[in-house]
Parts: C-alpha cells; structure tokens; sequence
C-alpha cells in the first residue's frame, strides 16, 4: 500500500474509533451506511480495522440494481425495508426528477441511528467537494431528528478506494464488473433510471431494464387517473414520460401513444 494511503487508511481508523466511542455513550452501535457500493465497502472494512461496535445498514430503494441486496447480504448488512416501494411513491407523487427528489426522502434518507459513518467522497462531483469541507457534520432531518455523520474517506481519490478494496481482498457488487470479470471502480451503484443521470445514460440504462420502462409507466399511468380528469390524460402523460423514458420509446417506429399504452398493458 502507498505510504499516503496508509496514512489516509490510519486517519480514517481513528476517526470510526472516535465515532464508535460516541455511539456507545448513547447505548447504540455505529451505523455504517451502506448502500453496496464500493465506498461502502471500504467504510465497512475500515470499520472492521477499527475493531468498535457498529451495524451496517442498508437502505433498500426497491429499484437497486441487480445482485445489490445479496451483495448487501453477503456483506453482513442489516436490510431496512421502505415502508412504500419506489413505484407506490411514484403511483401517488407523480414522476421524480432532478428539481423532484421525494424519492431520496423517502428511500435512503432517514434516521436510523444517532452516529453514522458515510461513504462520501469529494472528488466524486463537483457539488460534494463544495457542499462538504469537514469530515464531521451534523445532518438534520427533522426538528426531532439529527444524526453525527462521520465521513472518514471524504478526502480519497478514486485510485485510493481501488487500491485498498484490491490490498483488503474485498469483493464489491456485481454492477463493478465486467462480463470477463474485470473490475471497473469508475462505475457506480445507485438507483436503476435514476433522474439525477445524464440523459443519454439514463436512456442506455431504460434500455438495458426494459421492465423498468414498463413499471414507470403503469405507475405514472395511476397517479394520472388518480388526480386528473382522464381526457387531459395524454398531455401530461407525456410531459412526464418525456424526462423517463421517452428516448427509448422513439428508437423504434410507430406512434409515441400507441408505443406507450402497448408496453403498458
């Protein structure tokens, strides 16, 4: 291992062990939030070195992709179920997009515990490395509920989390790999046909699950006939469809309407 990776290694040790000793005040276990992604598997093991007393937690979205809850499984974490699915929300709410996240609330941002370690790096985009400065902070979630987040890998680069998940033998997802079983840290595990996506790499991934396209539209087909007289049905049908999955409706030939009511049948 490189020396300043052992040295960010040993920083982000003592940081947990820090974190872990606060959690045990309050009688609770560090809650190690963990998605299944790479970066959670490098806080999982880092909170394994540290030797404290923590659960990993994994926060089922019910549209992760393929092979992340036996992953999660395999991994020892504790699965926490949504009270609603993913499409229930979406039946009622309408279509999320990037401005409409209720999904995120909804799924993956509760409280669980009152000390937790966080798998967030900064250079992963431009808006975490301005949005988070400190590895300590303090996340609202209502006036009732607050969490000490620690984010001991806030600092490491993407070669830094491939080098050390390939020195501690760690087995990530199945969304990492190749079909030849090369390993591809660049890639990220998150929500399927996520609206926070590019659109061009939204529509490869509507396209790669066809099911997901089918799921969108029934759901969006619901919460249309639930709040809105069905004669306007088809205007704001596709209004929403269009930041969905309208891109891969259109490769292929025939009418948009006709498309969509077909595959949603």
């Amino acid at each position: 291992m490189r020396d300043d990776l052992q040295k960010k290694v040993d920083l982000a040790i003592r940081l947990i062990q820090s974190a872990g000793k606060m959690a045990e005040k309050v009688g609770q276990p560090l809650e190690i939030c963990y998605s299944g992604g790479k970066d959670s598997d490098v806080i999982l093991e880092l909170a394994k070195m540290a030797g404290v007393n923590y659960k990993a937690i994994y926060k089922n979205t019910t549209i992760d992709p393929p092979g992340t809850i036996k992953h999660c499984k395999e991994r020892g974490a504790h699965m926490v179920r949504p009270e609603k699915t993913f499409f229930q929300l979406m039946a009622e709410k309408g279509y999320p997009s990037r401005k409409v996240r209720y999904c995120c609330q909804y799924l993956k941002e509760y409280k669980i515990y009152d000390y937790a370690v966080v798998g967030i790096r900064a250079d992963e985009s431009v808006k975490r490395k301005k949005l988070y400065k400190e590895p300590e902070l303090c996340r609202v979630y209502s006036k009732k509920e607050k969490v000490r987040q620690y984010l001991p890998i806030l600092n490491w680069t993407l070669e830094d989390v491939s080098e050390f998940l390939k020195e501690r033998d760690v087995k990530c997802a199945p969304v990492y790999y190749d079909e030849e079983g090369v390993f591809h840290p660049e890639r990220r595990l998150g929500c399927l046909c996520c609206p926070l996506m590019t659109n061009k790499a939204r529509a490869r991934a509507f396209e790669k699950y066809p099911n997901m396209v089918k799921a969108y539209i029934r759901g969006g087909v619901i919460f249309i006939y639930k709040s809105i007289n069905f004669t306007v049905i088809s205007t704001i049908f596709l209004s929403g469809l269009s930041v969905t999955c309208s891109a891969i409706l259109l490769q292929n030939s025939g009418s948009v309407s006709d498309r969509i009511y077909s595959m949603a049948a």
